[in-house]
């Protein structure tokens, strides 16, 4: 009787190479690898006016995730693997449902939105992030979300839509436009199916109030709740800075990282141990875009400090978080370069 493999390479000769193998497995099947994972797109859709979603079938080397997490997506251009974060929604056929909005001059989303294939095939990373639902439900769940933050709190959504809504929650979305807001459909049947599930769209073009200013007092009593907000970093610090204090406990992800004003003007010198070169970069900038500048490419993800892609080891000078404004003067420390910059003379392993 013959052996069948789903998505997954025969099993290898020892002493055969990782790369030579994955090189020939992935010709007889395009996801056939020995350990990579990989997922392969087989239908796109148009979600708004400015997102798409693509549906994708991993490879049996992607462990699975849970609702609210994200992966790394990666695409070849221009010869170079080039690497982002998505929080997709985990489909009932085992493929992964991955929104992109289409950002001005960000390759990858712009390449995912217009040019992607039917048939092509990304690397992807295992998932990670800690947005998630509380272990024990509270008595009230709200959600917050702009942008591309509305996309973990479908996935949430969606658990909890599985799970018969067992408490009240609301999700209040922004968006500047109308044609720009993702899911309308799908949570308004959720809201047909829930009446504990409430849905407030916020379209500030049309005159709705930011977070900053919105009548959050709709929502009822907000002293019990968990809110979670998704979204850029200015509408999360918003968010935070009116409901930390007032709700039981507050989580957040930003979805771009802020950079806060560097104490002291002028440049630095970064020392690069592995490549042996010496560069000048802007105090207050980011290490990770700096580095970019100056032609330099270390691996990257996220961009916002959570999946630790972009992590190096710092072994002699003074960083400080851009998110945080803490300084880290540790030497031999992990150091995120996309939340990091330079306060003084760096010496990093790359």
């Amino acid at each position: 009787m013959s052996a069948v493999y789903r998505n997954a390479a025969p099993p290898p000769i020892p002493w055969l190479s990782e790369g030579f193998f994955d090189f020939w497995s992935t010709r007889v099947h395009p996801l056939w690898t020995l350990r990579r994972p990989l997922a392969r797109l087989l239908a796109r859709h148009q979600a708004s006016a400015d997102a798409v979603t693509l549906e994708l079938q991993p490879n049996r080397h992607f462990r699975g995730m849970q609702a609210g997490q994200h992966i790394n997506l990666g695409v070849e251009l221009d010869g170079r693997l080039t690497t982002r974060s998505y929080s997709p929604a985990a489909l009932e056929n085992g493929r992964l449902a991955v929104t992109v909005k289409r950002i001005a001059g960000g390759k990858l989303s712009q390449y995912l939105c217009e040019h992607a294939a039917v048939g092509e095939v990304f690397a992807l990373g295992q998932a990670f992030g800690e947005m998630l639902l509380p272990a024990v439900l509270p008595p009230k769940l709200v959600m917050l979300a702009a942008g591309s933050g509305i996309t973990p709190l479908r996935a949430l959504l969606r658990q909890l839509d599985v799970q018969g809504m067992p408490g009240p929650v609301d999700l209040v979305y922004w968006a500047r436009q109308r044609e720009q807001l993702c899911f309308v459909d799908e949570f308004k049947a959720i809201a047909g199916r829930h009446p504990a599930f409430r849905l407030h769209l916020a379209v500030t073009g049309e005159g709705a109030a930011r977070v900053g200013s919105y009548a959050l007092g709709s929502l009822g009593d907000l002293a019990p709740a968990h809110v979670l907000a998704c979204g850029p970093g200015g509408f999360v610090d918003a968010a935070r800075s009116r409901l930390q204090a007032r709700v039981a406990h507050f989580d957040s992800e930003a979805f771009s990282a802020p950079q806060l004003a560097e104490v002291g003007q002028g440049s630095v010198q970064i020392q690069l141990l592995r490549t042996g070169r010496t560069l000048s970069v802007p105090r207050g900038v980011a290490l990770l875009p700096a580095l970019e500048a100056a032609g330099i490419q270390p691996a990257s993800g996220c961009r916002m400090g959570i999946c630790n892609t972009c992590v190096c080891g710092k072994t002699s000078g003074i960083t400080r978080h851009t998110l945080t404004g803490e300084y880290i003067s540790e030497p031999s420390v992990p150091l995120k370069l996309c939340v990091s910059s330079a306060s003084t003379d760096l010496t990093l392993e790359l």
